[in-house]
């Protein structure tokens, strides 16, 4: 396998017959470089869903209200809806067991300062639950819990950007923060995936907000996340059931999509696993015709140069070359003309991938990229395609005698 006069001969065998060996490397090449973009493409269509529900738990529902837009039973068209406590504790006890997190919202816009440095932030008032529907990430300290809400304490957890905003020189975790003219004590710094807008916010306990916000029991919006052993039709049946539940509850037409509004993930979810399946499907139907007409072309070639070659075997046979020798120097140059372009094909596909990925970016492909061992595969199953497509003429071959291979025109 190492003898350096074998080596030589390989190489002067392909160095002597140029065309051929570029014609094969060409046909592996291409087919690994189709194969490349193709899968990179599919991944970064993946990537784009998977980072469009990289901010929100994937099981999540979001609950709000509006303005009627049809009159029922008695009630007039633009009538506001309202959520307030008793509507959000009616939801956790009627759904309750179908119900893995809960939350209520309240938005308020406030002038957030220290000391000498001052912003505006959005701030969201919420329940301890809200950390695992936002996919919250405490960086120091803590998040909101059942004690603040209880106590209704002036207690904020914000984000990085708002810590980098106002405390220049210091901390923010154990110092104060003012918002309008109220004095919190910030508990906890965190992070969020979902990009810098997430991490300007502010929250605070949904029940100071109410306290000190208008003396209330308003909220703004009800959010949860369903049981994660529901499948994808099990939730969309009970978020469904749900939004008749609150139509009924406020006196709402069933038809009227203004007044109660329920955006559950689960069907955006069901529709983007379905693509994904359909998408893996196309892809892979392709991938697998570029790498059969890959195996067809690299299988044709390797025929027609081991007829090409069947005087020079029949010398080599009349030299005294053994069978084994004669296939075992075909199989080596089919080999090592095969991995070497395919590898060419695969730095040739990463390349315009690398290169393609701010347009794609562009236009709703993410990070397209594909697994490296899965193009080794596909190269290897090339090479074994080129390997067999050589063994079965060389060993044909190989057994001519002498005298018949030298006829041969």
């Amino acid at each position: 396998m190492f003898d350096l006069d074998l080596w030589r001969e390989i190489f002067q065998s392909i160095n002597k017959n140029r065309t051929r060996s570029i014609l094969a490397g060409l046909t592996v090449a291409f087919a690994i470089l189709l194969f490349t973009i193709l899968f990179g493409i599919a991944n970064g269509l993946k990537n784009t869903f998977k980072e469009a529900f990289v901010d929100d738990a994937i099981n999540s529902i979001f609950i709000r209200s509006g303005r009627t837009s049809k009159a029922h039973k008695g009630m007039q068209a633009g009538r506001a809806i309202q959520f307030k406590n008793e509507d959000f504790d009616y939801v956790k006890e009627e759904y309750g067991e179908g119900i893995e997190y809960i939350t209520a919202r309240i938005y308020l816009n406030v002038n957030a300062s220290f000391r000498n440095e001052n912003n505006s932030y959005n701030v969201r008032a919420v329940h301890p639950d809200h950390k695992y529907l936002e996919n919250t990430i405490i960086k120091e300290g803590r998040y909101i819990n059942q004690n603040d809400l209880k106590n209704k304490t002036k207690v904020a957890v914000i984000g990085r950007l708002v810590e980098e905003d106002l405390y220049l020189k210091t901390k923010a975790l154990g110092k104060y923060i003012n918002l309008n003219g109220i004095q919190y004590k910030i508990v906890g710094v965190f992070t969020d995936d979902g990009g810098d807008n997430e991490e300007r916010l502010i929250y605070i306990p949904v029940t100071t907000s109410q306290l000190l916000y208008g003396n209330n029991d308003y909220i703004d919006q009800i959010n949860l996340t369903y049981d994660m052993e529901m499948d994808f039709d099990q939730a969309i049946d009970f978020g469904n059931k749900l939004e008749k539940d609150l139509k009924e509850r406020f006196i709402v037409a069933k038809n009227d999509q203004r007044a109660v509004r329920v955006s559950n993930m689960a069907e955006a979810n069901k529709g983007v696993t379905q693509f994904n399946a359909v998408l893996g499907i196309i892809i892979f139907i392709i991938g697998l015709g570029t790498l059969i007409a890959g195996i067809v072309g690299i299988s044709n070639i390797m025929i027609f140069i081991v007829k090409e070659r069947t005087k020079e075997i029949g010398i080599r046979k009349a030299l005294g070359a053994s069978p084994r020798s004669i296939v075992s120097i075909i199989l080596i140059e089919a080999i090592l003309i095969t991995a070497f372009t395919g590898y060419l094909g695969l730095l040739l596909g990463v390349g315009i991938l690398e290169w393609a990925t701010p347009v794609l970016e562009e236009n709703f492909i993410t990070n397209p990229g594909i697994s490296i061992s899965l193009v080794i595969s596909a190269t290897v199953l090339l090479i074994a395609a080129g390997s067999l497509a050589g063994y079965l003429p060389a060993k044909r071959a190989s057994k001519i005698k002498p005298i018949v291979a030298l006829r041969q025109d």
